[in-house]
């Protein structure tokens, strides 16, 4: 073959001389240390800690690369890429240090709260950190029996978030309902009004054992919420799931007094609810259920005598004359029949007690602590 016609594949195939035989003599420690390195380097993964953790095996196989061709093979060439290649990896290690810092949170407290809560929605890092710079990553505590709002005194002019502790929350000395950890403390508060409005507290929050949170100032937050779409539409789930646990937590609160769970989704709870005078609960237990005219008959009617004559006022003549029986306990409906319900032609005076309004009691007195 004539060097004319040799292409550029052609010499470096074949422009060399062949060897003419194989050295049995092997190179030194240093350059099987050097590939083993670089063999455990490749076995890395993804993402920032695997290439970490590649580019820092790397950079000591290149070094002992560096180190073979400067004392066994006596080539410059072999030592000066290998260094080279030891301090690009020397910079990548820098460069993922720094990054990893960069991504770090302030405390831990604050990354159990990127763990638990938004890790799960997929919230990248760099958001997190904007929402917790709002709140200038600051922890705040309670300490047990502190109170953090009061009822009809303590303005809302925050949005806080639980981390660690119980709070109860009540209404007029009346037990509602616990807060837990990771769930907002005020998320009602919050959604009741509109960024221009100002308002109170209508519950009082008091910490049942040591508290921490976190807690946003209202006018910041909702700075933040104006410029990022994607934090506003996250808090905007976030209030919403925790505002519907606070309402299922009431509704698991509610009893009736013959000991029926209510619905709060049910459109009549209000009435159901209402307190009735202290002589209608004395004589509930012998009233007989309402009929047509049950809004006039309050107590029970006992048999007469054949022997006496009672007076019937002309209004009631022709009414049903024969004695109401009593009620058993087994007999009583926790729920009103048709019959019994209000119609259209019954007056709110002529309504029975159970009907007329009042201030539904949001949950009994004696809930047993947790």
């Amino acid at each position: 073959m004539s060097d004319d016609n040799l292409t550029v594949f052609d010499t470096i195939i074949y422009g060399h001389p062949p060897c003419e035989g194989w050295s049995n003599s092997t190179e030194g420690a240093i350059y099987h240390l050097g590939n083993t390195i670089l063999f455990l380097g490749y076995m890395g993964g993804s993402g920032a800690y695997g290439a970490l953790y590649i580019f820092s095996f790397l950079a000591p196989a290149f070094l002992c690369l560096a180190l073979w061709g400067w004392l066994s093979v006596c080539g410059l060439d072999v030592f000066i890429w290998n260094l080279v290649l030891m301090l690009q990896c020397l910079v990548q290690v820098c460069h993922l240090i720094f990054r990893l810092m960069q991504d770090g949170l302030a405390s831990e407290e604050l990354s159990a709260l990127y763990s638990a809560v938004y890790l799960p929605l997929d919230v990248p890092v760099q958001v997190f950190k904007e929402i917790t710079t709002v709140c200038e990553n600051k922890v705040l505590s309670l300490e047990a029996e502190e109170t953090y709002a009061v009822e009809g005194k303590t303005p809302i002019d925050q949005l806080s978030f639980l981390l660690s502790g119980r709070i109860r929350v009540s209404l007029e000395g009346q037990f509602l309902h616990y807060i837990f950890p990771h769930q907002f403390l005020d998320s009602p508060e919050w959604e009741s009004l509109r960024p221009t409005e100002e308002g109170n507290f209508q519950v009082t929050l008091t910490a049942e054992t040591n508290c921490r949170y976190i807690s946003w100032r209202r006018r910041r937050l909702y700075l933040l919420l104006s410029k990022d779409r994607y934090i506003a539409r996250l808090f905007s789930v976030m209030l919403g799931s925790d505002i519907a646990d606070k309402l299922y937590s009431l509704n698991d609160k509610l009893f009736a007094k013959s000991g029926v769970r209510l619905d709060i989704r049910l459109p009549s709870l209000y009435h159901v609810l209402a307190p009735s005078p202290p002589s209608s609960e004395r004589g509930s237990a012998s009233s007989p259920p309402r009929g047509s005219h049950g809004d006039q008959m309050t107590g029970t009617m006992e048999p007469v005598p054949a022997n006496q004559h009672v007076d019937v006022p002309s209004s009631q003549q022709g009414q049903e004359k024969d004695p109401v029986p009593k009620p058993q306990a087994s007999q009583r409906q926790p729920w009103p029949s048709d019959t019994e319900m209000p119609s259209e032609g019954d007056t709110p005076g002529r309504f029975p007690h159970r009907y007329q309004r009042g201030r539904a009691p949001l949950a009994p007195m004696d809930t047993p602590r947790l």
